[in-house]
């Protein structure tokens, strides 16, 4: 799983070979700084225009021409609220890298505390990225809809949740049996990707999730349950990320409840 690392140790590497800086964020974000000699890979693009993520040939295809190949150990970092680098960290790990790193506090914090900062874009040339998909950590539509022994874990704001709120032509609602979780409820920016243990077992606790539990995360499109898998496996939870999410189960005409 992806390894939580502080930004000290983060500074130590900048230089280091053997790993290599990502900025998951929106181009402009990345051009209004980052740091020394991060790669700018967008989450946002390893979604294709349904909304759905790109197939594996694709991710890869894409993950080597912004320069990350099969060798160095990517670390990543991110703004508020944390889920692009969630969601590329879990793609990573989705694609077989069995060592992923995320520092644990945002770049504002690090930009806080005057650690340096670049604004020059870094470009290297395509790599290959190799990929070898876990279908152990994806949940597929159709292993959603026989899910039996495992938690729905709703991850999107607890108005959508309950359907007071839709995005786009959703309907309003959620799966039949989920549980919710704010994901914004995980993070306490600037300073922490995820809050403390003690606390991320009361939150998930609330929810009626103990640590252990076997568990599929969702939200919408899967970003958000990304920082959500990413906190239950901190909790040592049996957790797969439904990546196509509440939009791909209505889209596919399967009923929810409010």
């Amino acid at each position: 799983m992806a390894k939580l690392v502080t930004a000290d140790w983060v500074a130590e590497r900048l230089d280091s070979p053997e790993f290599q800086i990502i900025d998951p964020r929106r181009p402009m974000k990345y051009l209004s700084g980052h740091l020394r000699g991060a790669l700018n890979i967008p989450v946002y693009k390893t979604f294709g225009a349904d909304g759905r993520l790109m197939e594996t040939p694709e991710l890869a295809e894409f993950i080597g021409a912004c320069g990350l190949g099969d060798g160095p150990a990517p670390i990543l970092y991110d703004s508020p609220e944390g889920q692009n680098a969630a969601m590329l960290a879990w793609i990573f790990e989705y694609l077989g890298r069995s060592e992923v790193f995320l520092m644990d506090c945002f770049y504002e914090h690090w930009k806080a505390a005057r650690r340096e900062i670049t604004y020059r874009p870094v470009s290297k040339p395509r790599e290959k990225f190799s990929p070898r998909p876990n279908p152990a950590l994806r949940a597929t539509l159709a292993e959603v809809r026989e899910a039996r022994d495992a938690r729905l874990v709703d991850f999107r704001s607890r108005e959508e949740f309950t359907g007071e709120r839709t995005m786009a032509d959703d309907p309003p609602g959620h799966l039949r049996g989920a549980v919710n979780v704010v994901w914004r409820d995980l993070a306490d920016p600037p300073a922490s990707l995820l809050r403390e243990r003690s606390r991320l077992e009361r939150i998930f606790a609330d929810a009626g999730i103990r640590p252990g539990e076997r568990a599929i995360a969702y939200c919408r499109s899967g970003p958000r349950a990304a920082l959500g898998y990413l906190a239950l496996k901190e909790l040592g939870c049996d957790v797969r990320l439904f990546d196509g999410s509440y939009a791909e189960w209505t889209k596919s005409g399967l009923p929810v409840e409010t």
